[in-house]
């Protein structure tokens, strides 16, 4: 593995750097506050690039790699994880699971609009009593002549609203046999195709989160990606590479809060001096740069492993597992560096602390990373 940052590396971080002074700095609280998805942001980091990061020239991506993807996500989520948790839900699930698994007519209907980001895209697991236990989901597809007849609500899903295309898992067989759910693209539009309840969040508040709901929903076997009954197969292999998206969004999250509280040690003085000189200060910036350091290498070798094509479940799970809880003491140890500061809006640290929760749960939670882990351990 080759730890040199490369020249799109370089490309990436200073353009995503500009980018977020004029496009996110001046209005992320706002977004924060309302709860406000800011669709012409993603618009923009669509004309960039960075809406189709892994997505072939050929169907109008930037045809990079997971290491230049890993880079584009820690950088946006240094400045607003929710805009990073966006970004990679858009290009490492909807997108991505069109890119492995669609077959030839998909990818060359939906990959560009995708990549562009003139469609947002949205991808369906989740339900509401179905969060890790996904085999046996409520929501079904019933054949009916060359079409499925689609019944249930997914919940959870980022841009349930606002996107314009989404895949989503639902069964077409017995409930509990993983070889009974099967995958659908599906156009907003769609007779019977809606955005549900929005959640209201504790962090990742600009990042949409809702319900959908099918309600008779009339959907062609041609949108079917690859075959009955091959879904749930295909959304684990998606989430292997989804969790390379989170455990970067972990990193960005907690690289935010420590450059934040390494400015602000050197600036507050207390005592006379600033508070950096003091131990207690010292040695807690001293543990968090040890432990994001720590996490980039998890990271980045799942992401090298994911580039070779060689199988990647149990590292992204570690990189996922340990970044994301990471990411939480991180930018808990930056709110009591603030101290009383630390606690209100006008500081950038309390709101990494919200966010940086969601990489604990998103995308399988702490609990089912170790879950995975151990099961690849002991095998």
């Amino acid at each position: 593995m080759d730890f040199e940052i490369n020249e799109n590396q370089r490309m990436i971080a200073a353009t995503i750097k500009d980018f977020g002074e004029k496009h996110i700095k001046p209005k992320m609280m706002e977004w924060d506050e309302s709860q406000k998805f800011p669709v012409d942001v993603f618009k923009k980091l669509g004309e960039l690039g960075l809406m189709g990061v892994l997505v072939p020239v050929e169907y109008g991506g930037a045809g990079l790699s997971y290491t230049e993807y890993v880079t584009a996500i820690v950088e946006l989520s240094k400045i607003d994880g929710s805009i990073g948790l966006s970004m990679a839900a858009h290009n490492s699930l909807c997108t991505g699971h069109i890119l492995t698994f669609g077959n030839a007519e998909q990818k060359k209907k939906y990959l560009p609009k995708l990549a562009t980001a003139e469609w947002i895209g949205a991808w369906g697991l989740t339900e509401v009593n179905t969060g890790s236990d996904s085999a046996n989901m409520l929501t079904t597809a019933v054949a009916d002549g060359d079409y499925f007849i689609i019944n249930g609500s997914k919940n959870f899903i980022t841009h349930g609203i606002s996107g314009d295309v989404a895949v989503v898992i639902v069964r077409t067989g017995n409930k509990g046999d993983s070889k009974g759910m099967t995958s659908f693209i599906i156009e907003k539009g769609t007779p019977g195709f809606s955005g549900g309840r929005k959640e209201n969040k504790l962090g990742m508040r600009a990042s949409e989160t809702t319900e959908l709901i099918f309600d008779n929903c009339r959907v062609h076997k041609d949108q079917i990606m690859g075959k009955l009954g091959e879904g749930f197969a295909q959304a684990m292999k998606v989430l292997d590479g989804g969790r390379i998206s989170i455990a970067s969004l972990g990193i960005g999250i907690a690289k935010g809060a420590f450059e934040a509280s390494v400015k602000y040690s050197k600036e507050r003085e207390q005592f006379g001096k600033p508070i950096a000189e003091f131990q207690a200060i010292s040695f807690k910036l001293a543990d968090m740069a040890t432990q994001i350091e720590a996490a980039e290498l998890l990271t980045y070798q799942a992401a090298d492993m994911k580039n070779r094509g060689l199988p990647m479940k149990k590292e992204s799970s570690m990189a996922k597992y340990y970044t994301s809880e990471v990411a939480v003491r991180v930018s808990t140890e930056a709110v009591q560096i603030f101290g009383g500061y630390g606690y209100t809006k006008d500081f950038p640290v309390e709101k990494y602390y919200r966010d940086s929760k969601l990489c604990t749960i998103g995308e399988g939670t702490s609990e089912i990373q170790k879950l995975v882990i151990s099961r690849e351990i002991l095998k």
